[in-house]
C-alpha cells in the first residue's frame, strides 16, 4: 500500500516543475497515446464483432442453420424429410423451399434475381424480413394471386414500385419445334423489404411456394428443406442422424460449410486487427517509460535528498509506479470514453469522413451490410481496459528501480 507522503510525492511529480516542460509534455503524450490506443481497440473490436453477429442473424434468419438440398435442384419426397427431421431432438423446424436464379425485367431493364418460394406462414413469420418491410405489405402474398414481395436494392435497380408488373424468366420453358421458348410470367409488385444484406436486398423475389412450384413447373416437389436448431454450433451433431434418411434423395448442407470461407476470413481479419491496434498501446507505454527515465533523471537531486532523509528503495518504487500508473489509467478512461463516443456516432463520423474525402466509406456491395454495425462485448472490453493498465504498469517497473537504486552519495557529491 502506498503511504501518504509518497501519494504527496507522486501528486508533485505528475505537475510539471520548472524546467520540466519537456517531460510534462511526453508525458500529456504519452496518455493521448494510450487513450487513442484504447479507443482504436474498443471501436474496431465492437465494430468487428457487431459485422459478424449481423451477419451471422441475417443470414442464418434467412436461409436457416441447414438445408437439405434436393439432387438436380428437385426434392420429391420432401414431407417425409421434414417430418424425419422434426422428429430429431433439436430441431425447431424443417420448412420446405424453393430457390431458383431467374431473370428479372421492368420496362426493359434486366437483372438477375434469385426466386424463393415458402409458405405464406413462414413468410411472414421470418422476422428478419417481416420487420424490415419498406414498402406494401406481406399480406399480400397470397397463392394464385400473382403477387410477389422484392429487395429494396433490385426495386431500385429495376426502377419498380409497389403496385407494378414485373416479368420473370425462367430460361427452362417449352419445348417447340424451333427450340426451347423461355417461360415468362408477370407478378404484381405486393411488398419491397431491406433485409440489410446487399447481396439478398439487389436479388431476392419472394412468393407462395404454391407459385413457385407452377413458375419452375416442379409439381408438388421442391427444391430443398430448410431446417433451424436450438443451437447452430452444433448444427452437424444435430442432424448427423438425418445423412441416412437423405441420402438418396439429397445432401445435407450446414451454415458452417456454406459460410465458412466468409466466417474464417472474419475471425481472421478480427485476430490480425486486434494485435495491429495492440501496437498502438504498446508505442504509447514505451513513451511512458521514456517520460519516466527523463523524470528520474531530473529528480535525481530530489531522490538522494528523500534517501538521506530515511526513505526507503520501495517507497521511490511505489512512488514512480504510480506516476506511470496514473498516466496510463487516465489515458485508459479517456480511451475508454472516447471509444464508446466514437461507437455512439459511427454512422455520423463515417458520413463525415466520407463526405470531406470523397470517398464511399461503406460501400454496401463491398460490405455486405447496408449499415455499420456494433456490438459491444462487455468482457472484451474489460480485457482491453486491463491490457493497456498491466502493460502501463509493466512500463513503470525500469524507471522506480533506476529511482530506487539511486546513489545519494554521488549525487550529492557532484550536485
Amino acid at each position: 500500500m502506498i503511504t501518504r507522503y509518497e501519494r504527496m510525492i507522486a501528486r508533485r511529480y505528475l505537475m510539471p516543475g520548472k524546467g520540466e516542460g519537456f517531460i510534462f509534455l511526453v508525458a500529456t503524450i504519452s496518455l493521448v497515446a494510450v487513450a487513442l490506443g484504447v479507443a482504436a481497440l474498443i471501436a474496431v473490436m465492437s465494430v468487428m464483432n457487431g459485422f459478424r453477429a449481423e451477419l451471422f442473424d441475417r443470414i442464418l434468419g434467412l436461409n436457416g442453420h441447414a438445408v437439405v438440398q434436393g439432387y438436380g435442384g428437385k426434392l420429391e419426397n420432401w414431407q417425409a424429410i421434414a417430418d424425419a427431421a422434426r422428429k430429431l431432438p433439436g430441431v425447431t423446424s424443417a420448412t420446405p423451399l424453393i430457390e431458383q436464379p431467374l431473370m428479372g425485367s421492368f420496362q426493359g431493364r434486366v437483372e438477375g434475381v434469385l426466386v424463393r418460394g415458402q409458405r405464406v406462414a413462414d413468410i411472414k413469420g421470418n422476422a428478419v424480413m417481416a420487420d424490415n418491410v419498406r414498402a406494401g405489405s406481406l399480406d399480400r402474398l397470397v397463392p394464385g394471386s400473382g403477387t410477389v414481395a422484392i429487395g429494396a436494392r433490385l426495386a431500385e435497380n429495376l426502377g419498380a414500385r409497389v403496385g407494378d408488373e414485373i416479368s420473370l424468366i425462367n430460361p427452362a420453358g417449352e419445348s417447340t419445334p424451333f427450340g426451347t421458348v423461355p417461360r415468362i410470367v408477370a407478378y404484381r409488385i405486393g411488398a419491397v423489404f431491406e433485409v440489410g444484406i446487399f447481396e439478398y436486398d439487389k436479388a431476392f423475389v419472394v412468393m407462395p411456394v404454391e407459385d413457385a412450384q407452377l413458375l419452375m413447373r416442379l409439381g408438388d416437389a421442391v427444391g430443398m428443406v430448410e431446417l433451424e436448431t436450438n443451437d447452430p454450433d452444433r448444427v452437424g451433431q444435430i442432424l448427423q442422424p438425418l445423412q441416412a434418411v437423405v441420402a438418396q434423395d439429397g445432401v445435407i448442407a450446414d451454415w458452417k460449410s456454406t459460410n465458412s470461407a466468409l466466417f474464417s476470413a472474419l475471425v481472421v481479419e478480427r485476430t490480425v486487427m486486434f494485435w495491429v491496434l495492440s501496437i498502438i498501446i504498446l508505442v504509447a507505454v514505451f513513451n511512458i517509460l521514456s517520460s519516466l527515465i527523463m523524470l528520474v533523471r531530473a529528480k535525481s537531486r530530489d531522490i538522494a535528498i528523500l534517501r538521506t532523509m530515511g526513505a526507503g528503495r520501495a517507497a521511490l518504487m511505489r512512488v514512480f509506479m504510480t506516476v506511470g500508473t496514473i498516466i496510463g489509467g487516465l489515458g485508459t478512461l479517456l480511451g475508454l470514453g472516447l471509444g464508446m463516443t466514437i461507437l455512439a456516432f459511427r454512422e455520423s463520423i463515417v458520413a463525415g469522413v466520407g463526405a470531406l474525402t470523397g470517398a464511399n466509406l461503406w460501400d454496401p456491395s463491398v460490405r455486405y451490410l447496408t449499415e455499420l454495425p456494433s456490438r459491444t462485448d462487455p468482457f472484451e472490453v474489460i480485457g482491453i481496459v486491463v491490457l493497456a493498465l498491466v502493460l502501463s504498469f509493466l512500463a513503470t517497473l525500469y524507471p522506480a528501480w533506476k529511482a530506487a537504486n539511486t546513489d545519494p552519495v554521488q549525487v550529492l557529491r557532484y550536485e
